[in-house]
């Protein structure tokens, strides 16, 4: 039987016992997903890659603390918000500057493709989310994006439930205010 045709759990199965195709096809089923995860956090495209896919490697080795197999998406996702996380607090801390960043700042619109309505107003509060404090976007992503609660997201940035929903709340209206003036 092709390894496509398997569930996640029969293939979890498989990667326990270091089957790499069955590791393969649980990578490619869900590395997408993961890499906007990491990449809504991190906000550089490399640096999320690189955490995705250590997430994976880190999955794959510690397969054996799973202990429901139905779960793997929601635990793989787990790792790779807390490894981003992890990587976010360490850039705060050393205070670096993405080069793209640089490079934004400095190019001209002459070289803007124009696009459709839905994928310009999509890309607008994408980007608008990302020039938020670093908190606020990790709140506003994990919360609207990624679709957590309070208390899961109390649990992943390790703060108290009235500090997470007053963090949201002011984020959502930074959001708001910064929108009005696109």
């Amino acid at each position: 039987m092709a390894l496509t045709k398997l569930n996640t759990e029969q293939l979890i199965a498989k990667c326990r016992e270091q089957d790499q195709n069955a590791q393969l096809e649980i990578y490619n089923r869900y590395y997408k997903a993961m890499y906007n995860t990491a990449l809504r956090i991190i906000k550089d495209a490399a640096e999320a890659e690189d955490i995705m896919q250590e997430a994976f490697l880190t999955a794959f080795t510690k397969l054996t603390m799973l202990e429901d197999d139905k779960v793997f998406g929601a635990w793989l996702k787990k790792i790779v918000i807390n490894s981003s996380l992890t990587a976010s607090r360490k850039k705060e801390v050393h205070r670096e500057v993405a080069l793209e960043t640089v490079e934004y700042a400095i190019a001209d619109n002459d070289g803007i493709i124009e696009e459709d309505v839905t994928s310009i107003q999509a890309n607008t509060v994408l980007s608008t989310l990302n020039q938020l404090k670093d908190s606020y976007s990790t709140a506003l992503s994990l919360h609207l994006i990624e679709g957590y609660d309070y208390e899961e997201i109390c649990q992943i940035m390790d703060i108290s439930y009235s500090n997470c929903r007053t963090l949201v709340s002011r984020a959502k209206e930074s959001l708001r205010k910064k929108l009005q003036l696109v």
